[in-house]
């Protein structure tokens, strides 16, 4: 009778399960920060993306971590990039061609002072930073991604994004744009696997205070006038009033991203026996999917979609 009334239902196809590639050969690198959660070369990509089919997932969200970084981030627009070799990795096999290949857009895993735009005398640049943004979402489409998902907070970045994959001809390109992306204390096991740690001060002059709701809205809207197609919340679980603020102010798909440090808070517990990782996990995903979530992004994916085979 539970099942036959139930509200909200998690489903296996609006997961999407971030994935971290890097250069090099023969690495499956754990990320101790995060367990269960491994680097691949691009070697060897294809254990990942093997459990990923086998679960059922349709989408994967990809970042590189490149193995020469430098002051204007060239690695993330270099044809060349290892996510770039990634995306055609991907739609060359037939066995992955289904899958849905979303190319996280930002400078800070390949600039060496970590920021995710460019920086002269300890500034972030912002509107230098767009054309370089842009000429990575044209690569990314080149490539074969089927959505690009800006996620550096540059101020007017979707708009030049999408000027830019429309000249290329990439019209049919939607945007997945991380438009309520605050300064938040849960990214940090992230860092540690995208090797993104900015190397002096923070991001809170681009990224939101976590304090702030309205602003959050006021960004969104911003994005969607500017072209964006989808909206990413994030964080996932301190922020499921901004979840449930974006559905019911836009009628728009609002993706959660149930962050690094959300889901090593969860393992960590998990591993000291005192909470049942299982029913804690899904009553986070059934909790994103009560605010108003439509796809949800996290690294739980995997386990999620055992567990609803399962039947929970």
């Amino acid at each position: 009778m539970r099942s036959m009334v139930r509200e909200n239902h998690v489903r296996v196809d609006e997961l999407v399960y971030p994935i971290f590639v890097m250069e090099g050969e023969n690495l499956c690198s754990p990320v101790d920060s995060m367990p269960g959660i491994c680097q691949y070369s691009l070697d060897r990509l294809w254990e990942e993306l093997d459990r990923v089919v086998e679960a059922g997932i349709l989408s994967v969200l990809l970042f590189g971590i490149p193995a020469h970084k430098d002051e204007v981030g060239s690695g993330a627009y270099d044809d060349q990039g290892i996510v770039q070799q990634a995306i055609r990795y991907i739609k060359s096999e037939k066995k992955y061609q289904d899958l849905i290949v979303i190319a996280d857009v930002c400078l800070c895993e390949y600039t060496s002072h970590g920021h995710c735009g460019l920086v002269k005398e300890g500034v972030v640049l912002n509107d230098e930073t767009l054309p370089l943004l842009s000429k990575t979402a044209v690569s990314y489409a080149r490539a074969g991604a089927d959505v690009i998902a800006p996620s550096d907070m540059m101020d007017n970045r979707v708009r030049a994004i999408r000027e830019s994959l429309d000249g290329h001809g990439f019209v049919q390109i939607p945007i997945m744009a991380y438009s309520a992306k605050f300064a938040s204390a849960f990214y940090g096991p992230f860092r540690d696997a995208a090797h993104s740690a900015p190397g002096f001060g923070d991001r809170k002059t681009y990224q939101m205070d976590p304090a702030n709701g309205r602003e959050a809205m006021r960004e969104v809207e911003e994005d969607l006038l500017e072209g964006a197609d989808l909206i990413i919340a994030k964080p996932a679980m301190a922020y499921m009033d901004i979840i449930r603020g974006i559905t019911e102010k836009f009628n728009v798909p609002v993706a959660a991203y149930n962050v690094s440090g959300e889901y090593s808070m969860v393992k960590a517990a998990a591993a000291k026996g005192w909470i049942d990782e299982k029913k804690i996990v899904m009553e986070i995903m059934t909790g994103l999917k009560r605010a108003g979530a439509k796809i949800i992004i996290t690294y739980h994916a995997l386990d999620v979609a055992k567990w609803i085979r399962e039947g929970e």
